[in-house]
């Protein structure tokens, strides 16, 4: 099972902690735990991800988009993992390879960490070496929740600067890409943050930008999405009220809404749902907001639990 070793991790001696904080950068454990630690991984990780990809054969009238469906994947990790299909096109006749999940492959340089990894793609470095088979010094890594792009795994250049949807300090209750759900225990993908805010605290935006839509909409409840320049897309969910309306022009700072519980948000504590999207020919992609945001008190970026590790 692909998350076998996090869902023991409560069983873990002190030991496993100790070791698996050192993969995260967070502690520094002793050369003969961190031995001992990478041999009782081995034994019970799960066979990389690389390891474990299919083969397909496009057959006529298939489509990228169409192959991607079969499988459970978005097209972009099927372009990224198959540069033949990067123009789109999806040539009969053609094997391709198709991962148990969406990720990219990405090459490790020498003497590169498995908390660098982590760091650079917006992921956990105990789930990558993971889904990677426990392996020490790998060539090649999937790192499972991040998007393909053209040109990079890395979104293009940013135009929403930092800044903070809320006018108050905030700590992230669910973070963004894959994650146990808190209400389920499931591993999902959040395509956003979620920040812990009390109902009726201002909801701002980020930078200025146009409202493409503000209503309800099954899931996000009240939502305002707002457009800005280069392609970027911020949405601002679970609100108790809009104060904004479609087609309106926003300033960077100014209130749209408030944080509400409207919809269906992750967890039973109230909180503003946020996400930052770039438009591409997939449609809107969600990317890690991470890099656009202040919130005030870098030390409270990550959960408790998140810091504990």
């Amino acid at each position: 099972m692909i998350f076998r070793l996090l869902s023991l991790s409560r069983y873990w001696p002190v030991w496993i902690w100790t070791a698996i904080s050192s993969l995260s950068g967070l502690a520094i454990a002793p050369p003969a735990t961190a031995d001992l630690f990478f041999r009782e991984a081995e034994a019970v990780c799960p066979v990389p991800v690389l390891s474990r990809l299919r083969r397909h054969r496009i057959a006529p009238g298939e489509t990228l988009e169409s192959i991607a469906r079969q499988y459970d994947l978005i097209p972009a990790t099927l372009m990224g993992m198959n540069p033949s299909l990067r123009g789109g096109e999806a040539p009969a006749g053609e094997e391709i390879v198709v991962p148990p999940y969406n990720g990219i492959r990405v090459e490790v340089r020498p003497g590169q960490t498995w908390q660098e990894i982590a760091r650079t793609h917006g992921a956990r470095a105990d789930v990558i070496f993971e889904v990677n088979g426990c392996d020490r010094n790998p060539a090649v890594v999937f790192v499972p929740g991040v998007n393909w792009t053209p040109g990079g795994t890395a979104p293009p250049a940013p135009a929403v600067r930092s800044g903070s949807p809320l006018p108050i300090p905030a700590t992230v209750a669910f973070r963004y890409g894959w994650q146990l759900h808190p209400g389920t225990g499931e591993v999902v993908f959040h395509g956003g943050i979620d920040l812990a805010a009390a109902v009726g605290t201002p909801v701002l935006s980020v930078v200025e930008g146009v409202v493409a839509f503000a209503g309800f909409r099954e899931g996000y409840g009240n939502v305002v999405v707002v457009n800005h320049a280069q392609g970027k897309q911020t949405r601002y969910a679970h609100l108790s009220e809009m104060s904004v309306r479609a087609g309106q022009r926003l300033a960077s700072g100014q209130r749209l809404g408030a944080v509400g519980q409207s919809g269906r948000p992750d967890g039973d504590r109230p909180h503003l749902h946020f996400e930052i999207r770039y438009n591409s020919d997939l449609g809107w992609v969600a990317e890690d907001p991470d890099p656009y945001l202040d919130l005030g008190n870098s030390d409270r970026w990550y959960s408790r639990r998140d810091r504990g590790r």
